[in-house]
């Protein structure tokens, strides 16, 4: 992981503001005790750590190694506080605390983990000048500490510093783990968001496209049509007649479709009968040579009866797209199940079952993507429109599949009661 530049600068400008700080509170105190405190190896530490600062900042404009800098600094700071914690008395000193500093400046600049081991270096150095003191293995800062100091009292406070320095260590690991994940969150979304901008943008310009591409469209449809009318034409002529307006009616839907997708209407809501509704919608498609005599449609829908209050246009765009899209997987023929359930009193489920070719796991996260289409003559905006049209109404779509064992799509909605007058939503 590689650390931040600004990081490392500001690790620089923190340690001169606590040294600077302690250096002044010192001479305050030194100018006002009625007689001369001892302090010259204080201000000899002090004023090498400002020079250590100033070798710092030369590093950190000619080195790209923010890492080796950051360890760098880190693992001399603790040198320099355990001197500091050493001229003050030792036990018996007050700059315990400046071990937390590094610490946290561990936890905070370096990689995962890392306040663990600055934690644990900090209790090696103050166990070292503990136990050097004690053994007199080091002169202590004055004549009689390492007599005054019961083992007991010893080792209680080198215990309790290192359980005080995991403890830091692990709330300022736990936080910047979370920060760290949370700046990553946060990164993702301001992507998405971007994206989802820019898809915006392009979705409303792609509608005024479409819209201006259907007004030339239904008027080359209509001319053709005219013209097969009152032309005496050759068969091979009128085939490509029929094709023409065929391939006129599909472009014309697919944009039909790419603006209800992109730009929905004001619908009114009325009380439908839905198994009506998907009889209807069978019709028409069989009557266009769309659902031909291989595919075999039964379930439930036969008995009728199936009350929901909503938009009868929009019901038939779902029962349309997922009929054609179940015909369009059983490329050989076979059946396709759709029935009406009601598995609570507030909730009416439509589920298709088909026997086509079922789809793999990443096909299936990708179904209702516009633009996603499984199949050659699809453009994927079929069902894009279905999900759209169940997220309008609160319901949600699950979809069940295997390759070669068939698809199973469920819609489930919430009952909606009509209002005591008839209202227009969007």
């Amino acid at each position: 992981m590689r650390i931040d530049r600004k990081n490392i600068l500001w690790l620089i400008i923190l340690r001169l503001v606590v040294m600077v700080t302690l250096l002044l509170s010192t001479l305050i105190i030194q100018s006002a005790a009625p007689f001369f405190l001892p302090l010259v190896p204080f201000y000899i530490l002090v004023f090498a750590s400002l020079l250590m600062s100033a070798g710092y900042f030369i590093l950190y404009r000619i080195s790209p190694n923010t890492t080796f800098q950051a360890y760098l600094q880190v693992i001399l700071d603790l040198v320099l506080i355990t001197g500091l914690v050493y001229i003050s008395g030792g036990l018996s000193g007050s700059f315990y605390f400046l071990y937390v500093f590094a610490i946290l400046a561990g936890g905070a600049i370096l990689p995962k983990r890392a306040a663990y081991l600055i934690a644990a270096l900090a209790a090696i150095c103050f166990g070292i000048m503990v136990d050097g003191i004690y053994y007199r293995l080091i002169p202590s800062s004055s004549p009689d500490q390492g007599d005054k100091f019961a083992p007991g009292y010893v080792l209680f406070t080198v215990l309790m510093a290192w359980a005080v320095f995991f403890a830091i260590a692990f709330l300022i690991d736990r936080l910047m783990r979370k920060l760290r994940q949370a700046g990553e969150d946060l990164r993702l979304t301001r992507k998405e968001l971007e994206i989802k901008e820019r898809l915006a943008v392009a979705g409303q310009h792609s509608a005024t496209l479409a819209h201006e591409i259907r007004n030339p469209l239904a008027a080359i449809a209509g001319s053709v049509q005219v013209l097969r009318g009152e032309l005496s034409l050759s068969r091979d002529q009128g085939r490509l007649m029929d094709i023409v307006l065929k391939e006129s009616n599909r472009v014309s839907q697919t944009i039909e479709q790419f603006l209800t997708l992109a730009s929905p209407e004001r619908v009114a809501f009325t009380t439908l009968n839905l198994a009506e509704l998907f009889q209807e919608t069978l019709t028409i498609l069989r009557a266009g040579g769309e659902l031909d005599a291989g595919i075999r449609v039964d379930g439930n829908f036969s008995e009728g009866g199936v009350y929901y209050y909503g938009n009868s246009n929009q019901f038939k765009q779902i029962f349309w797209n997922l009929i054609k899209n179940a015909v369009k997987a059983m490329t050989q023929g076979g059946s396709l199940t759709v029935d009406f359930l009601r598995p609570r009193e507030e909730e009416l489920q439509i589920r298709f079952s088909d026997t086509g070719l079922g789809m793999s796991d990443k096909e299936r996260a990708r179904m209702f993507q516009p633009f996603q289409s499984g199949f050659d003559s699809g453009w994927g905006l079929g069902t894009a429109l279905v999900r759209r049209i169940v997220e309008d109404y609160e319901g949600t779509i699950e979809v069940a599949s295997s390759p070669g064992q068939g698809t199973s799509v469920t819609i489930t909605l919430p009952v909606r009661r009509k209002p005591a007058r008839a209202a227009m939503v969007s």
